[in-house]
């Protein structure tokens, strides 16, 4: 691929991947993990990218994204995120929307530096070799047995922090939630930091009292205490507590991201949700300038370039569905040791992963658009049949 070749071809599919058994955090049970993987090519070279979400973002790359890039320069990806931004003004640009934008940015910029023959940390400058993790899983979902054995293989894996899930059932459950974090605090006998994530299960003044007994047990991290879209609540928590108080995932945009940052002390940013790589370092950015803290969470493959290439991310969620998933996606995937993620030796070029064969977790595929077609949506169709009328 020169430099100035034109995307030629684009490939969209849904996967689901089923967990060993149904998992339940503070306010969702799931029993699979859906992935929407996009494939972009321009010339000799493809990229890759894809996203944690629903396989009805496989419909909005057809029918509004593909058309977006098909054709253009495949050079600038950020000319190509602006393009597919404004193309979803009336859609609303968060959620699914978002969610497959990111996929689309994630697959241009891996298709960028390949065209380059280069790594996509390199690209962007590479400020270290690795990049801390914590676990993280723990669902509500696991028995004592099941979450020590966790627990124990974090910590044989040298993390210096584990987190677990705690709200169960919407904040019903608090007398359980405790004894699961002292079970674990007591596991760790100090040799770890302990996180928790509510997910959003507590009222503010659940999460006040919880966060107080936290603060005995030692705990160092308190995610969403409160739904994620109470900014007060979230910064009067943060003001009370001695546990650090962190959100974000569900940031979009930039805006997101300086609200977000005046209610926590550490935003959490994911690449599949806030636009891509484009997004994510945009609002990394924001947050590094306002001087808060920023963690990538889950997707640990993806975040690893970018906080290879940005040395001010505190660390990478080894999120335990994500971990056991990603080497059964892609080629190249990059594994714990010693506490930290680091990419394998030897060159690398774009994120440096490939789409392993997944044709047994595919549930949606589309035919590849290329070039020149015309990808018809069911709304383009029924206002061709209300115009023949």
């Amino acid at each position: 691929m020169t430099p100035a070749a034109a995307v030629d071809q684009v490939e969209v599919q849904a996967l689901s991947f089923p967990t060993p058994s149904p998992e339940s955090d503070g306010t969702l049970t799931w029993d699979h993990t859906d992935v929407v993987t996009v494939e972009v090519r321009a010339g000799s070279e493809t990229g890759l990218g894809w996203s944690y979400t629903t396989p009805a973002a496989v419909e909005l790359v057809r029918t509004v994204l593909a058309r977006e890039v098909l054709g253009e320069d495949a050079s600038s990806p950020v000319r190509l995120w602006e393009r597919m931004h404004r193309a979803c003004r009336n859609l609303g640009t968060r959620g699914v929307v978002m969610a497959a934008i990111s996929a689309m940015d994630i697959a241009l910029w891996d298709l960028r530096s390949r065209g380059l023959r280069v790594s996509l940390a390199d690209l962007w400058g590479a400020e270290r070799d690795s990049v801390p993790v914590y676990g993280s899983g723990g669902f509500t979902s696991m028995g004592p047995d099941e979450l020590d054995a966790q627990v124990d293989q974090w910590l044989a894996a040298g993390c210096s922090a584990v987190k677990l899930k705690i709200g169960e059932n919407w904040g019903r459950e608090v007398a359980r939630d405790l004894e699961r974090v002292a079970r674990v605090v007591n596991r760790v006998h100090g040799d770890a930091e302990v996180m928790v994530d509510a997910n959003g299960g507590y009222s503010r003044s659940q999460a006040m009292q919880v966060g107080q007994d936290l603060d005995i047990l030692g705990v160092s991290w308190f995610e969403e205490p409160v739904s994620s879209e109470d900014l007060r609540g979230l910064g009067q928590l943060r003001d009370a507590l001695s546990s650090e108080v962190a959100a974000g995932e569900y940031i979009a945009e930039i805006a997101d991201t300086r609200a977000m940052c005046e209610a926590v002390d550490c935003v959490q940013l994911d690449v599949t949700r806030c636009g891509g790589f484009t997004g994510w370092r945009r609002c990394a950015a924001y947050a590094h300038a306002a001087h808060v803290p920023v963690s990538a969470h889950c997707a640990p493959a993806l975040h690893l370039p970018l906080a290879i290439s940005d040395g001010a991310v505190r660390h990478l969620e080894w999120f335990s569905d994500h971990a056991a998933l990603e080497p059964q996606l892609i080629e190249g995937a990059p594994v714990v040791r010693g506490g930290r993620l680091a990419h394998s030796p030897g060159p690398r070029v774009g994120h440096g992963y490939r789409l392993k064969d997944v044709s047994r977790f595919v549930v949606e595929r589309i035919p590849p658009q290329r070039a020149g077609m015309h990808a018809v949506s069911s709304l383009d169709t029924h206002r061709s049949r209300r115009r023949r009328t």
